[in-house]
């Protein structure tokens, strides 16, 4: 399944205008022949805006979600995208996957919330392994800062995912994440991992980009620079079967010398 990365901070503080950007970038990732397209971390409304978080957050079935379902619908692909969840009086940094015919198949909440502003801002989930099936891939979404805790990842593989989609707001000096980490969880994980991050200064962070899609192997098949950019690649489940056959890892686990960590 070809996998589209949009690197993009968007129009932070505006869902108008950060839909037109996630439409525009369905109709490029469409037509070079992707499945699916992810978007990172808190897209559809900007990550720093402070109190805006709690106006602009709206239900999984809100209209932003209408709104990304027709354009999933109309460009023929998937769209994975980070947003502001309400649920009641609690705001959760969460991300959503809808699929071609506009169904929303999954939608997961950020369990390992990152520093004091997002603890003022959200809830922290308490769901680790969300999944979904889409074009013959068990796909998984966790959310930044979640996948930097091998627990949550290894959770994942252990559940069966094949595609681990994270949105993401990787900001300066922590680039080593999307440069080392990512490719080592997919290694360890016997995964592909979609790590897809915002770009430019927000606020008072500096998102580093980078974005990357990393496959079992550990090996980056794309990886953006620094800037606003879609990149593209492929997830392979013929490879993705190979190789979970000739690596040992998960195998070889002795979950009963684990009990301790916990």
């Amino acid at each position: 399944m070809r996998t589209a990365l949009l690197q993009s901070s968007g129009r932070p503080g505006s869902t108008a205008e950060n839909l037109k950007v996630l439409d525009e970038a369905a109709g490029r990732a469409a037509a070079a022949g992707a499945g699916l397209l992810v978007a990172p971390e808190m897209f559809l409304t900007g990550y720093a805006i402070g109190d805006d978080i709690g106006r602009l957050a709206e239900p999984a079935d809100g209209t932003c979600a209408d709104t990304v379902a027709e354009t999933a619908t109309r460009h023929g692909l998937a769209i994975a995208y980070g947003y502001p969840e309400r649920a009641g009086d609690a705001v959760f940094n969460s991300a959503q996957l809808i699929s071609a015919d506009g169904t929303r198949l999954a939608n997961y909440r950020k369990t390992h919330l990152f520093g004091c502003f997002e603890r003022d801002h959200f809830t922290p989930g308490d769901q680790t392994v969300v999944q979904a099936e889409l074009g013959g891939l068990r796909v998984g979404i966790l959310i930044c800062y979640d996948v930097e805790f091998p627990e949550n990842v290894r959770a994942h593989a252990l559940a069966g995912t094949d595609l681990l989609v994270v949105p993401t707001a990787q900001m300066h000096p922590f680039q080593f994440v999307a440069e080392s980490m990512i490719p080592v969880r997919a290694f360890e994980n016997q995964m592909y991992v979609a790590y897809v991050n915002r770009a430019g200064r927000e606020g008072e962070f500096e998102f580093v980009g980078l974005s990357t899609l990393a496959g079992p192997d550990g090996v980056a098949r794309t990886r953006a620079g620094r800037a606003e950019e879609l990149v593209l690649a492929d997830v392979d489940p013929v490879f993705l079967a190979a190789s979970r056959e000739a690596n040992p890892y998960l195998r070889d686990r002795r979950p009963g010398l684990y009990g301790p960590l916990v």
